[in-house]
């Protein structure tokens, strides 16, 4: 009963006509503001209200636009681990590292890779991990300031492609690069997805050394994480960062486990 609780806690759809109302009323705000104050107070408003909006754009774990979960719930000593951007040629070695440490991870991935290699997508479900929708073409520089029909597109071709592929929709999505904007929550909220963030993240789908990356996540490996990590980069160490990753897991009694 208590998993069943906790995952109903974690598994939150959007209310999307609350948000786009409460910003759009902010708006309304700073017009009166301006009418009523004058210039100098409804500038600085303006300022105050765009400066969120561009925060809440490019920070992941931001809840304005769209609630994110961030961390599990409890003190149990367990993490998520969360690997991006597949599958690619990196899937399989990553799930052979998984099994011989007994670590389940959930697979965020991009609909047209699934359609190019649908078998490693079926490989995923079969050895008991999870997978999550990270969009269909993966527009990494274009993501933050794509419109409701784009987002729409981008995200309900890859639900289509994972429920055929997988034979289950996901019900977990994160954003490109973590970007959001006032559009996205609409959309997970007709797809029943949940956005994830994360809470220890080391910058491995970029140029790095597993040694830089270590330093850079291994201190916020704790009950609860969600471990961001990514597959197939070109620098080519995902695997090796995944291994030393789990062995760090293991030293501090941590279980890598599906929420």
């Amino acid at each position: 009963m208590r998993g069943m609780q906790e995952h109903a806690t974690q598994h939150h759809v959007p209310r999307p006509q609350l948000r786009l109302g409460l910003l759009a009323l902010s708006q309304v705000a700073v017009i009166a503001l301006w009418w009523l104050a004058g210039w100098k107070i409804g500038l600085a408003a303006l300022a105050l209200s765009h400066g969120a909006v561009l925060w809440s754009t490019f920070n992941p774990r931001s809840q304005l636009f769209c609630p994110a979960l961030v961390r599990l719930p409890g003190t149990a000593p367990r993490v998520w681990l969360t690997i991006d951007d597949g599958p690619s040629d990196d899937t399989l070695p990553l799930l052979d590292l998984l099994e011989a440490h007994g670590a389940r991870a959930t697979f965020f991935l991009v609909g047209e890779r699934v359609r190019a290699r649908p078998e490693l997508v079926r490989e995923i479900v079969r050895r008991g991990h999870g997978i999550g929708n990270h969009s269909d073409s993966h527009p990494q520089t274009a993501f933050w300031r794509l419109g409701p029909g784009t987002l729409e597109a981008e995200i309900a071709a890859n639900q289509r492609t994972l429920a055929e592929v997988a034979g289950t929709a996901p019900r977990w999505f994160r954003s490109v690069v973590g970007h959001t904007n006032p559009f996205i929550a609409p959309v997970l909220g007709r797809h029943g997805l949940t956005r994830v963030a994360w809470s220890a993240r080391g910058f491995d789908g970029v140029t790095c050394t597993p040694d830089q990356v270590l330093a850079r996540i291994e201190p916020d490996l704790s009950p609860g994480a969600i471990v961001l990590l990514h597959e197939g980069a070109a620098h080519g160490h995902n695997v090796e960062i995944l291994q030393r990753v789990l062995n760090v897991l293991e030293r501090r009694g941590l279980r890598a486990e599906l929420p």
